[in-house]
C-alpha cells in the first residue's frame, strides 16, 4: 500500500510544480499588462459562452467571426509584417476551401484529414505566387496578387465536372457532430492559430519579416536572404489562410466561387486596416467587432451597408493606425529606453526602471 500511495504524492507533487509554474509564467507575461489582461478575458469568455447560450444563430455568427479571423490574421501575417500588399488573400482562402473540399467529395476524407492538406495546397498556391511576385513591390504587386484569384475562379468555372462550376462542391462532411462541438473546434482553433503567428512575429524571423518592411535593402546589406523570407511568409500566410477555408467549406458543407471573389479579399484588408495592421490582434479584434456588426445592420437592410460604411469610416479618419492600437495607447505607454510596453500609470519602467514622462 505504501508504494501507490508514494507515486500519488509524488504526482500531486508535480502537478502542484507546473501549476505554481504556470502561475508564475501568467503573472509574469499576463497580468503586467491591461492588453493582455483584455485578450485573456476575451479569450475566457469565447469558452465559456456556451453556458450562457447555445442560440444556433449565435454560435453560427461566432463560428464564421472565428474562421474568418484565422484568414485576417494570417493577411497580417503577410502583408502587415512584411509589407508584401496582397489584394488576392482570397487565392490561399479559395484553394484551401476547395482543396479540402474535393478531397473529402471524392475520397470521403474526414475533416480532420482534408483541412490541413487544403492549408498544404495553399502553400504551394503562396510559393506560386511569391516566386513570380519577388521583384514587384507597392501598386504592382497589390495588383498582381489581385489577378490570380480572378484567373483561379476562371478555372473553376472552365471544368464545372470537377469543381462543380458556379454552384460549387456540395454534400461535405460536417465539420463535426454537432453546431456545439463545431463552435469549439473552430474557437480552439482560432485561439491556437492566432498564438502561433503571434509568436511567429515575435521570434527572430518576425523580426526579419518587420526589417523587410521598413527597409529591404539595409536587411540584405546585412547578408540576410530576403527572398527565403518573403517566400516563407507567402507560405506562412498561404498555410493559415488555407486551414481557414478549409474550416468554412465544412462548415458550411459547400465550397464554390464566393470563396474566390475580389470581395473577399478587399474585406480582408478592411478587416486587418480597421483592427491595425503589424499586430495579429489587430484583425483578429476587428472581425469580431466589424462581422457580428453587420449580421446586427441586417435588421435594417436598405441602410446595412451605408451604416457599415459609416462606422469604419469614423475609425479610419479619428484612428487612423487602427482600433485595437489606438485603445492599447490609451492604457499603456511604451518605455523609450528598451521599448517595452508598461501600464499607462507607471513613472518608470517595470525592466529598466527608465522615466516614462
Amino acid at each position: 500500500m505504501a508504494l501507490p500511495l508514494r507515486k500519488r504524492d509524488r504526482g500531486m507533487g508535480l502537478l502542484g510544480y507546473y501549476l505554481k509554474r504556470l502561475f508564475t509564467i501568467f503573472k509574469g507575461e499576463v497580468l503586467v499588462l491591461p492588453s493582455r489582461m483584455v485578450v485573456f478575458i476575451f479569450f475566457l469568455v469565447l469558452l465559456l459562452l456556451p453556458v450562457v447560450t447555445q442560440d444556433p444563430y449565435v454560435l453560427r455568427i461566432l463560428i464564421l467571426t472565428s474562421i474568418f479571423a484565422i484568414l485576417a490574421a494570417s493577411w497580417d501575417l503577410l502583408s502587415g509584417f512584411t509589407g508584401q500588399m496582397n489584394f488576392g488573400h482570397a487565392l490561399f482562402f479559395g484553394v484551401g476551401a476547395y482543396t479540402a473540399a474535393l478531397l473529402n467529395y471524392h475520397t470521403h476524407l474526414p475533416p480532420w484529414g482534408s483541412i490541413p492538406l487544403g492549408g498544404l495546397a495553399a502553400v504551394l498556391a503562396g510559393l506560386i505566387i511569391g516566386i513570380p511576385c519577388l521583384r514587384l513591390k507597392g501598386t504592382y504587386l497589390a495588383l498582381t496578387t489581385l489577378a490570380f484569384p480572378i484567373i483561379l475562379m476562371g478555372i473553376v468555372f472552365a471544368i464545372p465536372n470537377i469543381t462543380g462550376g458556379e454552384l460549387g462542391v456540395s454534400g461535405l462532411s460536417r465539420l463535426s457532430g454537432s453546431r456545439l462541438s463545431d463552435y469549439y473546434v473552430s474557437v480552439v482553433l482560432m485561439l491556437v492559430l492566432c498564438t502561433v503567428m503571434w509568436k511567429i512575429t515575435d521570434s527572430n524571423t518576425g523580426i526579419i519579416f518587420h526589417a523587410i518592411r521598413e527597409d529591404e535593402l539595409a536587411v540584405r546589406s546585412a547578408g540576410i536572404n530576403t527572398t527565403r523570407y518573403k517566400l516563407l511568409a507567402f507560405s506562412l500566410s498561404g498555410f493559415f489562410a488555407g486551414i481557414s477555408g478549409g474550416l468554412y467549406a465544412h462548415f458550411m458543407r459547400i465550397a464554390g466561387p464566393s470563396t474566390l471573389e475580389v470581395s473577399m479579399s478587399f474585406t480582408v484588408v478592411i478587416w486587418a486596416i480597421f483592427g491595425g495592421i503589424v499586430t495579429i490582434y489587430g484583425p483578429v479584434g476587428a472581425v469580431f467587432i466589424l462581422f457580428p456588426l453587420l449580421e446586427f445592420f441586417r435588421f435594417w437592410p436598405e441602410y446595412r451597408m451605408l451604416m457599415f460604411a459609416v462606422v469604419i469610416l469614423l475609425i479610419l479618419l479619428y484612428m487612423p493606425d487602427g482600433l485595437l492600437p489606438w485603445v492599447r495607447d490609451k492604457i499603456e505607454t511604451e518605455c523609450p529606453r528598451c521599448k517595452i510596453r508598461n501600464v499607462a500609470t507607471r513613472k518608470t519602467c517595470r525592466i529598466c526602471t527608465a522615466p516614462l514622462d
